[in-house]
């Protein structure tokens, strides 16, 4: 038996920084929307627990030790108390360390994964996410939802008119790491978020200074005919654009710089 999984980028249509949270972590008031491609993962039974790698960016990757699939693995055969293991396999598709889920989609999909693979009770992968990262237990649902706390605190919300959104989502091929990213915020509370056309991503002027083909890259998508909304996604680097039509994304995606990884999807 071989069980398979997507793990499906992650946008934030929109990202305000409200604050810090007592454990140090920020407070964030965000909105999450995910992609119908991304990494993908697959599992056969096994004695032990183990994890192999292939794919564009699995170069990239930590070393399986440190890789959060294999963390997740662990943390839900201990909380299900399953004495089974699993062969899994990542297939590396998405820019590592760019803003649109990867190690947190990665570790979501996992348990998923490893969910059906055992045969376990799903509320044991909802109870472990939180302790995997911030973005996991939005990555678990993968559908849209609100983000409160430090973006672990989730409500599915419903947006009008985004499931299926042709989306191009590009990345200059530059890694920016989250804590630093978080590190350069100002601490000025630029107020809560509404809707979430009409939000910002308060991490895009900090990612921007830090690497600045992220200002060439928004550039760029705001200018291509038929994008209609353009954001910077999590902590960057990997901009995107929500279109008009699947044909004016797929005129953009002939355009784009060659140097610039890109892909070219919908929203779920």
């Amino acid at each position: 038996m071989t069980a398979k999984e997507i793990a499906p980028a992650k946008l934030n249509l929109a990202l305000h920084v409200r604050g810090k949270l007592s454990d140090g972590r920020h407070a964030i008031e965000t909105v999450f929307a995910f992609c119908t491609d991304g990494d993908r993962l697959s599992a056969e039974p096994a004695d032990a627990l183990s994890l192999t790698a292939s794919g564009p960016f699995e170069a990239e990757l930590p070393a399986a030790d440190d890789n959060l699939v294999l963390q997740a693995a662990e943390a839900l055969r201990r909380a299900a108390g399953v004495d089974q293991g699993a062969a899994i396999h990542l297939t590396k598709d998405l820019p590592v360390a760019s803003g649109i889920g990867g190690g947190s989609a990665d570790a979501a999909a996992a348990l998923r994964l490893l969910t059906s693979l055992w045969r376990i009770d799903p509320a044991h992968a909802s109870a472990v996410a939180p302790g995997l990262g911030s973005d996991v237990p939005a990555c678990l649902l993968s559908l849209s939802a609100r983000g409160e706390g430090a973006g672990d605190r989730i409500s599915q919300v419903d947006l009008p008119g985004i499931s299926g959104a042709p989306a191009l989502l590009i990345n200059p091929r530059v890694q920016l790491s989250t804590a630093d990213v978080f590190a350069g915020w100002d601490g000025v509370d630029h107020g809560p978020l509404g809707d979430w056309r009409e939000g910002r991503n308060d991490l895009e002027p900090i990612a921007r200074a830090m690497v600045p083909q992220v200002e060439t890259v928004l550039a760029w998508l705001s200018v291509q005919p038929g994008a209609g909304f353009v954001r910077m996604s999590g902590s960057g680097a990997t901009c995107f654009a929500l279109f008009d039509s699947d044909e004016a994304r797929d005129s953009a995606v002939d355009r784009v710089p060659r140097e610039w990884w890109r892909l070219a999807t919908h929203l779920r």
